[in-house]
C-alpha cells in the first residue's frame, strides 16, 4: 500500500499549499492513504514574542480539523484520508496537551520532540543554540524527552526519532558516538515497551544530516524490537508530497519490515508494504 502519514500545509506558517492541494496531489501520485498532520499550536511559549511561522494559531485548530473532516468525506472512495496532528511533546505540559487534543476525532497523533525548553532544535534559525553546548548533554536531554513522550500515553506514533542530528551536530569522539548509540537503543526499548509505533521520516535525506529519521542502524534495531513502523515524507509543499518514500520503502524492506502501521480512529492496523 502506498501511504504518506506526515504532511504540513499553509496554516503552520512555514509550509505552503492548501489541504485540498495535498489531497489532489496524493491522488495524482496514486496514494491509497494520506495523513494530514499539521503542527499543534504553540502552548509553552508566547507566539507573539517567539519566532514567527512556527505552528498554526490556536484559533485555527478547530478550523483545521473541520476542513480535514470535510475533505475526508468529499474524497471518500477516491483516497483514504486520515485526520492527524504532529503534536509537540513538551515536558511539564502533558495535561495541557491532553486537554487541547481531547475534543477532536483524530485518526492518529504524531508525538515529536522539537523543543528543549524554548529552544527548537529543528529550526534553522536557532542553530546558534548549539554554541557553547556540551553536545552529549543536549543528546541526553533530547532522548530523555523522546522516552517521556513515548510513555506519556498522548501519541500513536513517535515522529522523526533521531531528528537531533538534523543539522549535523553530534558526538565527535568514539566515546561520544558510543554513548549516542546507547541512548538510541535505550530509547527504542522504551518505545517498544510503550506499544506505540514509529515513523520512518524521509525528509532527512534533504537536510544537512543527509539520512532518514531514523538512520538505518536504528531502523534495524527497531525491527529487532518489533516496533511497528509507518512512513511519511514530512512534505511542506504539495509538490514535495511523497518525496523519498520509495527509498524509505526500500530501506524498510531491506531491514526486514513487510508491513506498515496505519491508523483510523486511533486504532492501529497493518498493511503490506
Amino acid at each position: 500500500m502506498r501511504i504518506d502519514y506526515h504532511t504540513h500545509h499553509e496554516r503552520c506558517g512555514h509550509a505552503v499549499g492548501k489541504l485540498e492541494e495535498y489531497v489532489q496531489r496524493g491522488i495524482a501520485l496514486g496514494l491509497q492513504q494520506l495523513g494530514l498532520s499539521d503542527h499543534l499550536p504553540l502552548i509553552h511559549v508566547d507566539p507573539e514574542h517567539y519566532y514567527p511561522e512556527m505552528a498554526m494559531p490556536l484559533a485555527e485548530l478547530p478550523r483545521y480539523v473541520e476542513e480535514c473532516l470535510t475533505l475526508k468525506e468529499r474524497y471518500r472512495g477516491t483516497i483514504e484520508l486520515r485526520v492527524g496532528l504532529e503534536a509537540d511533546y513538551i515536558e511539564g505540559y502533558e495535561e495541557q496537551i491532553r486537554e487541547l487534543l481531547a475534543p477532536y476525532p483524530w485518526d492518529y497523533l504524531i508525538g515529536s520532540v522539537h523543543f528543549l525548553g524554548e529552544w527548537d532544535i529543528t529550526d534553522h534559525r536557532q542553530t546558534h543554540g548549539w554554541e557553547g553546548q556540551d553536545v552529549m548533554s543536549v543528546y541526553r536531554r533530547y532522548y530523555d524527552a523522546v522516552q517521556k513522550s513515548a510513555l506519556s500515553g498522548l501519541y500513536d506514533i513517535i515522529g522523526h526519532m533521531d531528528v537531533i542530528k538534523r543539522f549535523g551536530y553530534g558526538p565527535q569522539t568514539p566515546e561520544g558516538r558510543a554513548e549516542a548509540r546507547a541512548l538510541e537503543l535505550e530509547t527504542l526499548k522504551v518505545i517498544s515497551g510503550s506499544g506505540i509505533a514509529m515513523e520512518l521520516n524521509a525528509s532527512g535525506l534533504t537536510k544537512p544530516c543527509a539520512e532518514m529519521f531514523p538512520a538505518e542502524h536504528v531502523l534495524q534495531q527497531a525491527y529487532a524490537l518489533g516496533i511497528p513502523l509507518t512512513v511519511g515524507s514530512d512534505a511542506h509543499d504539495p509538490l514535495k508530497l511523497g518525496d523519498g518514500l520509495q527509498e524509505a520503502r526500500e530501506m524498510l524492506w531491506r531491514t526486514g519490515f513487510r508491513e506498515l502501521a496505519v491508523f483510523e480512529g486511533r486504532r492501529r492496523t497493518s498493511v503490506q508494504i
